[in-house]
């Protein structure tokens, strides 16, 4: 599993410089994307995808939440049926798949790293560039630690978990 890191940089040059570094360090223009407002010149930089630029993870984090939920919701429902009709092993299955949602929630909030799109749009408004890289796991801290000694005017914008196989 990769992890996506957010970077944002002042204008598409200190953008396109960075991407070299990145380039640089064994990353290719399949795990770079590039993202800025109307009018903002991105040549030379990998742009992001339609289905980036709409923050798909972000919709399906949604997506994944609101299942959770509704698995709960359902499992609790169960459960008070079993409780009602007597049916212990019913009672038993409701409260298992019960606390795996609770376990699953707290593992989503707790230990998945989001960030969404949503939270670049100003810097997107005044004309900066945010650069996503898509790195593995492993890799994390010596991207950022190359991203903060090669380029200090990059912001750091956090991270998301990034499953391949969704082609984000």
């Amino acid at each position: 599993m990769h992890r996506r890191l957010y970077f944002v940089l002042p204008d598409a040059g200190h953008a396109r410089a960075a991407a070299a570094d990145l380039r640089a360090a064994g990353l290719d223009d399949a795990h770079l994307h590039a993202l800025a407002r109307e009018g903002v010149d991105l040549a030379g930089l990998p742009p992001a995808s339609p289905r980036q630029r709409i923050d798909t993870l972000g919709r399906a984090e949604r997506w994944l939440w609101n299942a959770n939920l509704a698995v709960f919701a359902l499992a609790l429902a169960g459960l008070v049926w079993a409780l009602v009709a007597g049916a212990g092993l019913a009672a038993a299955v409701a409260l298992a798949v019960m606390v795996a949602t609770v376990t699953a929630g707290y593992l989503f909030v707790q230990r998945l790293p989001h960030t969404h799109l949503e939270e670049f749009r100003q810097a997107l408004a005044h004309g900066e560039v945010l650069l996503m890289a898509d790195v593995p796991a492993e890799r994390v801290a010596e991207i950022e630690a190359l991203m903060r000694r090669r380029h200090p005017e990059a912001v750091p914008g956090g991270a998301t978990w990034l499953v391949d196989a969704l082609g984000v």
